[in-house]
C-alpha cells in the first residue's frame, strides 16, 4: 500500500471485502468497526499488563478478532470467502475462563467495575465487547452470519470479566460489590 488515504470514502461510502460499496453507517461496517474498536482497547489493556500469560492471551485474541472482522466484512454472495471461523478459539477461551475462575472466590453479588487501571480497562473492553455483540446480532438479523463468531464474542466478554477480577486479585484487591 503506497498511500494510506484513497479518497474513495470521502462521500460516505466504503468497500466491503469483494468490492461492494456500502454507506459507512451500514450495519456490517458498524459490526466490524466495533470489533476493531474492541481490538484497540485490548491493545491498551495489553500495554497495562505485566503477566506474560495474560499478554499472550490478549494478543491471540486480537489476532482472532482480525479474522472475525474479515468474516463480518464479507457478504455471503462475495466471490471471496474467508476461511470459516475456527471453533477451537471458543474452546480455548472457555478453558482460559475456567482456569482463571478456579483461582477466584465465587461471586455472591454484582461487582462494580474498577480496581487497578488494568482491571478497569478490562471492564471497558468487556463493555465494548458487549456492544460488538449487539452490533453483530443486529447484522445477523439482517443477513445471517455464522454462529461461531457470535459464540466467540459472547465468551470473550465473559473472559474479560473474569480477567478483570483476576488482575485485581493479583494486585491484592478484592471485588467491590454493589450494595
Amino acid at each position: 500500500m503506497s498511500k494510506i488515504y484513497t479518497r474513495t470514502g470521502d462521500q460516505g461510502q466504503t468497500s466491503l471485502v469483494g468490492g461492494t460499496r456500502v454507506p459507512k453507517y451500514h450495519s456490517r461496517i458498524e459490526a466490524y468497526g466495533t470489533v476493531d474498536e474492541l481490538s484497540s482497547h485490548l491493545g491498551l489493556l495489553n500495554a497495562l499488563l505485566s503477566d506474560p500469560q495474560h499478554k499472550q492471551t490478549i494478543e491471540q485474541i486480537q489476532q482472532t478478532l482480525f479474522d472475525l472482522s474479515t468474516i463480518l466484512a464479507t457478504e455471503p454472495e462475495s466471490a471471496y470467502q474467508p476461511k470459516p471461523f475456527d471453533q477451537s478459539h471458543i474452546t480455548q477461551l472457555e478453558q482460559t475462563i475456567d482456569q482463571l475462575q478456579s483461582a477466584l472466590p465465587p461471586l455472591r453479588a454484582f461487582i462494580l467495575p474498577g480496581g487497578t487501571v488494568a482491571a478497569s480497562q478490562a471492564h471497558v473492553c468487556r463493555t465494548v465487547c458487549r456492544r460488538a455483540e449487539r452490533c453483530m446480532l443486529l447484522l445477523h438479523n439482517e443477513t445471517p452470519i455464522p454462529a461461531a463468531p457470535l459464540q466467540y464474542i459472547n465468551r470473550l466478554s465473559d473472559y474479560l470479566f473474569v480477567l478483570a477480577r483476576q488482575i485485581n486479585r493479583q494486585a491484592g484487591l478484592g471485588d467491590t460489590v454493589k450494595k
